[in-house]
């Protein structure tokens, strides 16, 4: 039926149903005689069983999608895959999703494909609508397809960082609907900055008949997220989501999915790929996927939520305890943001020291954010680069529960984390005190003059 086993598969089942596929494939025949450019050979006995001998790879020369004649195992891989990943998809909250696909390509390029396809429906559209979110690869996507960005600054709310959806709406009126290609949304991202408020940004993407395209990097892990997505589609418009492989599924970087609700559309996108790909995302996810079960992964996704709340109130105790603050940032279902105002008012170069303490105390994903950076990325300047805002109001530290983490990640971060905070109030009373001593001799030697 396509869909995702209820439970997961033993590792023998997985490599036996891998191996029946391979032997479909014409380089695998017993008494096969090859006389093309690609016959899949491999010269190497170990890269050869490190694919499962499936050498052919997915789609042909004019689409990602097609069958390969003479890789009929392959093919399937690449129909199988595709099939149980919109399954899953569906179960993590995007219940209406008509089509999606795998293509061994990160989440940058991926946004990139879908922005070309969208160039033969718009061919006079020259601008994106991009609510500002600072992550260099979505920006560079957009240049990559050739279009020109247009960063809608977002409002600050609180401590979050929201949609401004007045400025949306204003500057479709000024630019003229159509000159605009689409909105490129976003979910997942680092708090204070929040999702994007999808199901408005798509009524205005239906009123103004403009395309809309949502980055949902590792957004398959929250319901939020998928929730987000799903009634946006029901009140209004999204053309297309895409979401990382590795960051969802737990499997290495390269590959990622791009979903719709319209079939047709996600089958223009898939034709828009040239040449054939890698069918390595595909097999990771496909094995990842029957090893794990509808079971398996809802476990994962549940452990998630359960971790994002411990790390919530233990790293707000921790935050107390030093004069700082845990931002309120409740529409954020994955990352956290930590206030290091004190830390920032000490010394300059504290703050960019902490992330550097952490990474060497192997603390790896921590974010932290001085005020006032200055990034240019592709002759684009950012004010208050890594904060998403010009000039947020204090420096912070970002954690995030992402999916696969264990109690035992928190509580080793929070451990570190707080003998860092430590050894920099240590370092303060120290040069605060040696400060008082230099103040005091220099009034003593005053008055003996």
């Amino acid at each position: 039926k396509g869909k995702c086993p209820e439970d997961g598969w033993d590792e023998s089942t997985i490599e036996l149903f891998l191996h029946e596929l391979a032997i479909m494939d014409s380089n695998n025949f017993l008494g096969n005689c090859g006389v093309g450019e690609r016959e899949g050979r491999v010269v190497s006995g170990l890269v050869a069983r490190r694919h499962y001998r499936l050498i052919h790879g997915i789609g042909r020369s004019g689409d990602i999608s097609a069958v390969q004649p003479k890789a009929a195992g392959s093919s399937l891989l690449n129909k199988l895959t595709n099939s149980v990943v919109l399954d899953v998809i569906k179960l993590a909250g995007a219940r209406t999703v008509a089509s999606c696909f795998v293509v061994p390509m990160a989440t940058g390029m991926s946004l990139t494909l879908c922005f070309l396809t969208l160039r033969h429906k718009r061919p006079k559209a020259k601008y994106i609508i991009w609510p500002r979110i600072d992550q260099k690869s979505c920006f560079k996507s957009m240049i990559t397809a050739g279009f020109e960005p247009v960063v809608i600054e977002n409002a600050l709310e609180g401590d979050e960082l929201r949609t401004d959806l007045e400025a949306v709406e204003s500057k479709i009126k000024a630019l003229g609907a159509e000159n605009i290609l689409c909105v490129h949304s976003t979910t997942s991202c680092f708090a204070p900055r929040v999702p994007d408020r999808l199901e408005e940004l798509a009524v205005i993407c239906a009123n103004y008949d403009i395309p809309h395209i949502v980055n949902n990097a590792y957004g398959v892990q929250s319901s939020k997220c998928m929730h987000l997505i799903q009634q946006g589609a029901r009140v209004g418009r999204i053309d297309a989501f895409v979401q990382s492989l590795d960051k969802n599924f737990m499997v290495p970087v390269g590959g990622a999915i791009i979903a719709g609700f319209n079939e047709s559309f996600i089958q223009e996108i898939s034709k828009m790929y040239p040449g054939r790909a890698s069918a390595s995302p595909s097999l990771d996810v496909l094995i990842t996927l029957l090893s794990l079960g509808t079971t398996g992964y809802k476990k994962l996704l549940k452990e998630r939520k359960e971790m994002f709340s411990y790390l919530s109130s233990e790293l707000k105790k921790l935050a107390d305890n030093h004069n700082e603050r845990l931002l309120d940032t409740p529409h954020n279902p994955i990352s956290l943001a930590m206030s290091l105002k004190t830390l920032d008012e000490t010394n300059d170069a504290a703050v960019t020291q902490l992330g550097s303490m952490l990474f060497t105390r192997q603390v790896s994903g921590a974010r932290v954010v001085p005020c006032g950076s200055v990034q240019t990325v592709n002759n684009y300047t950012f004010k208050g680069f890594m904060s998403h805002a010009n000039d947020y109001p204090c420096a912070y530290l970002n954690a995030a529960s992402a999916i696969g983490i264990k109690k035992q990640d928190v509580d080793v971060f929070l451990k570190r984390l707080d003998k860092c905070l430590k050894t920099f109030r240590k370092e303060a009373k120290q040069e605060k005190s040696i400060n008082e001593i230099s103040d005091a001799n220099v009034a003593t030697e005053q008055l003996e003059v």
